[in-house]
Order: structure tokens, then C-alpha cells, then sequence
């Protein structure tokens, strides 16, 4: 398990946030000539990675050149967005920033390989869905901290985000309180649509159950038909820092491997339903808040996803092969260019016209 940050632990009291904020991170391994090898033992540092200058952050990470951040961190390579001030299209926002990062990864990284005479393959991890817990000052009592909310999301969220962003071999959709943000883990999506649709559809959520009078447990029983939720079904620690996880382990049935139409699953509400049903159902009563802040393009998908008119991962027999091979079999194909979705204020401040121009 990771070691909880200043700002995660429970005594340090949680400064709200002016204004509300989301991004995104991703993990990798790296496949060092088919082998998996640590990439702090293998690179040493980012900064033997990239050519250009970099900046220093904080601990082992460094600025890109694209805007976003990189370093190593327990045996993965990770790169982070920064910041994406929360409004519509900003998990597209931030989902283009992400992808765009690492194409500049990967294009040095083959410039590595040329130079070492070796193959160097990014295979996907997870990805984090990063929202700043902005509830307003009047429900900031012992009812509506951080933690609680990110234990009653954990119980919401999982079924939609399966389908958006899960694949045959995933073990669990996880949420851990970060202080003064909330964090969505799952495994890493080959896909940038259904990587931006996973985040459009947290940010939707979370933003909405904020909202709610109370973040205890007991305010789902509200909602039995809405929100359907599995009988006897309840999360488990986080398997790194703190949080829950809902895992494979957790179900009667591995719902990773299951028919995601099969009506399988017994719900809190009496009823026995499908994968899909669940996740729709769910996906349709935020479905408002989801739209405020999505663009057009992934709304559409995200609905064509949960009516099964557009395929999830979890319908293919396995993992896909671009996985394994992530900024080469599964790269940015400039789904959202600048003249459909204009940069956000953060790029337009911290990242130089020059770069922009050449992401």
C-alpha cells in the first residue's frame, strides 16, 4: 500500500476549493525487449527519457514539455493532466491532454529504442479520474466529508464505469478519498472515446451526488429502483492508500467474465437484472448532470454504450492487444481538434503557443 499524502490523512482538515477542477492520470508498465522491467531501473530517471529540458515538480516528477507531468512511481511509469476547470467538455479537455502527452512519450521513447538498440513497449495499467470535492459550505457537517462520499460512490459508480471503461481480465472499479479531491481508479482504457466517456460520466456523477443532503449509505435506500445496487454486494479496502474497491471477489459471479446482458443479478430492489440494465439505469437518472458537462460527440456514445447500440470492452472475448502496446496499436487520432473544442484556460496560460501548435 502507498503512503497516505499530507492532505489524504484524516486529521488535516480539508481547505475547500474555489473552484471546481477534474484531470486525469495513467499508469504503465514497461516491456523492456518483451520483459517486464521496472522503469526506474531501466530510465533511472524521466529525464534520460526526454530530450528537451524539463522542469522539476515535486518528489520524482517533472513538467512535459505538452503541459502534463511524469514520473515513476512504484514500478510504473505514470503521466498526470494538470488541472481542467470543471465545465462542459472538460473530460474531453482532459482526455486530449492526456493522449497528446503520450504520443510525445512515445515519440521519445522511440527516439530511446534507436539510440539503445532495444524495444521499449508501454502496456496500460489504470487511469484515475481525479474531481475536486467542492460541496457547498452548508453540507460540510459529519455527514458530507470526503470519505464518506467516496465510500457511497463506490457503491454507485461501478456498474457504468465497468462497462465504459473495464475489459475481460479488469479485477475491480475502485474510489479513494485524496483530500480535497475524489479519485475513480479503474484499469487503463486503449481507447481514447471511451476513456473521455469514463471521465465525462465521473465527473457527471460526482458533481450531482455532492449535491445530496447526506453521504451516508443509508441514502440509497432512496433510490432502490434508480440506482439498483446487488444484493449482499459490498466494497473492500482499496488495495493502495486509502479507499474501497469493488472487486471480482466482491459479486457472487465474476461480472468482469459474465454475459453483460444475462439477467444474473439479484438487486437490493427485488428485481433481477443484467449488467447492462443496471449501468443504464444508473447512467439515466445523472443523466442531466452527465450532460451539463459533456460534449456532444461522448454523450451520444455514452448512451449507445449502456443501450448496447455501441460495443464495451467487456463484450470482446479478451483484453485487446493494444494494451500491450499503448501510443502505437492504440494512439491520439485528434478526435477533438482546437476547432471543435477550443484549449482550456490552463493550456492556454502554462503550455507556450509554440508546443501547442505541434501537438
Amino acid at each position: 500500500r502507498k503512503r497516505p499524502r499530507p492532505e489524504e490523512r484524516a486529521e488535516v482538515a480539508v481547505q475547500p476549493v474555489s473552484l471546481g477542477a477534474m484531470g486525469v492520470e495513467a499508469e504503465f508498465t514497461v516491456l523492456l525487449d518483451g520483459k517486464q522491467e521496472k522503469p526506474e531501473d531501466v530510465f533511472k530517471s524521466p529525464t534520460n527519457i526526454v530530450r528537451a529540458p524539463m522542469i522539476h515538480r515535486t518528489g520524482r516528477s517533472y513538467h512535459l514539455p505538452t503541459g502534463g507531468a511524469v514520473y515513476f512511481d512504484t514500478g510504473v511509469i505514470e503521466i498526470a493532466t494538470g488541472m481542467f476547470e470543471i465545465d462542459k467538455g472538460c473530460a474531453a479537455r482532459a482526455g486530449r491532454a492526456l493522449w497528446e502527452n503520450l504520443r510525445f512519450l512515445r515519440s521519445e521513447l522511440d527516439e530511446w529504442e534507436r539510440t539503445h538498440g532495444q524495444d521499449v513497449e508501454l502496456s496500460g495499467f489504470s487511469t484515475h479520474y481525479n474531481v475536486s470535492f467542492t460541496p457547498s459550505q452548508a453540507r460540510r457537517g459529519p455527514s458530507c466529508t470526503v470519505q464518506k462520499l467516496a465510500l457511497l460512490l463506490t457503491y454507485i459508480l461501478h456498474t457504468p464505469v465497468m462497462l465504459l471503461a473495464a475489459n475481460r481480465r479488469s479485477t475491480g472499479i475502485g474510489v479513494r478519498p485524496r483530500g480535497n479531491r475524489v479519485e475513480v481508479t479503474a484499469d487503463f482504457t486503449p481507447d481514447a472515446s471511451l476513456m473521455i466517456a469514463t471521465g465525462t460520466l465521473c465527473v457527471g456523477i460526482i458533481k450531482e451526488v455532492m449535491k445530496w443532503p447526506t453521504y451516508e449509505l443509508a441514502e440509497l435506500g432512496n433510490h432502490l429502483t434508480e440506482l439498483p445496487m446487488i444484493r449482499d454486494v459490498k466494497p473492500v479496502p482499496h488495495s493502495s492508500r486509502k479507499g474501497w474497491s469493488m472487486k471480482y471477489t466482491c459479486y457472487p459471479e465474476n461480472p468482469f467474465v459474465q454475459d453483460i446482458d444475462e439477467p444474473m443479478w439479484r438487486t437490493t430492489g427485488g428485481e433481477v437484472l443484467s449488467l447492462r440494465e443496471m449501468a443504464g439505469r444508473v447512467t439515466k437518472f445523472f443523466w442531466p448532470s452527465i450532460a451539463r458537462f459533456s460534449d456532444p460527440f461522448t454523450l451520444r456514445l455514452i448512451g449507445s454504450v449502456m443501450k448496447g447500440r455501441a460495443p464495451s470492452l467487456l463484450e470482446l472475448e479478451d483484453r485487446p492487444p493494444e494494451y500491450d502496446s499503448v501510443g502505437r496499436l492504440c494512439q491520439w487520432d485528434d478526435l477533438f481538434p482546437e476547432t471543435v473544442l477550443p484549449r482550456s484556460r490552463y493550456e492556454r496560460v502554462l503550455i507556450p503557443e509554440m508546443n501547442l501548435g505541434q501537438l
